[in-house]
């Protein structure tokens, strides 16, 4: 299992190539498929059946925690210490506005920013397509479909060949 490589990197020159090439390579039967692009490729997540994110939901869920605690924090700092000024009533919603709607958004901002980076796997330090030699254009002008080796109907020579026909430039053996 130690020998066996992360996938293959298939690189094509336009977004329409790449695609084309995803969109066959999902018909073929293979399932564990990534892409690299410069930019968004119009219909590629579709293609590759990539999972909507859910971090609006995250947004959403730290905006309420966010206002419960500022009203939470707000109501016991006014019971334990109350301060009667000009007839000021002990808990006053108005008054904790402010406060809120502050909380509500760092809460909401923080937790989006962790569930983004947890969605993503990130903080990664080391990933085995850094090591292909052509991987660098990804942010250039290149458009890459990797098909991983966990794929049920990987086959190197036959997953290789099969990338070829498809009208890849390169297709490059990447190691784990």
């Amino acid at each position: 299992m130690a020998d066996r490589p992360f996938g293959l990197l298939a690189e094509f020159d336009s977004p329409e190539a790449l695609l084309k090439a995803a969109r066959k390579t999902r018909e073929a039967g293979y399932r564990a498929l990534d892409a690299f692009t410069p930019f968004p490729v119009e219909g590629l997540a579709r293609t590759l059946r990539l999972p909507r994110p859910k971090i609006s939901w995250v947004g959403l869920f730290g905006g309420f925690a966010g206002s419960a605690f500022a009203l939470l924090m707000q109501s016991y700092v006014s019971y334990d210490f109350p301060l009667n000024v000009g007839g000021r009533p002990v808990y006053a919603l108005s008054a904790f506005a402010v406060v809120t709607f502050e909380l509500t958004i760092l809460f909401s901002a923080l937790s989006m920013i962790v569930a983004l980076l947890w969605q993503n796997g990130l903080p990664r330090l080391n990933f085995p397509l850094f090591a292909a030699r052509r991987f660098h254009l990804a942010s250039k002008d290149r458009f890459f479909l990797c098909v991983e080796s966990r794929d049920a109907a990987f086959d190197e020579q036959g997953t290789a060949s099969f990338l070829k026909g498809l009208g890849a430039i390169s297709v490059e053996l990447v190691p784990s």
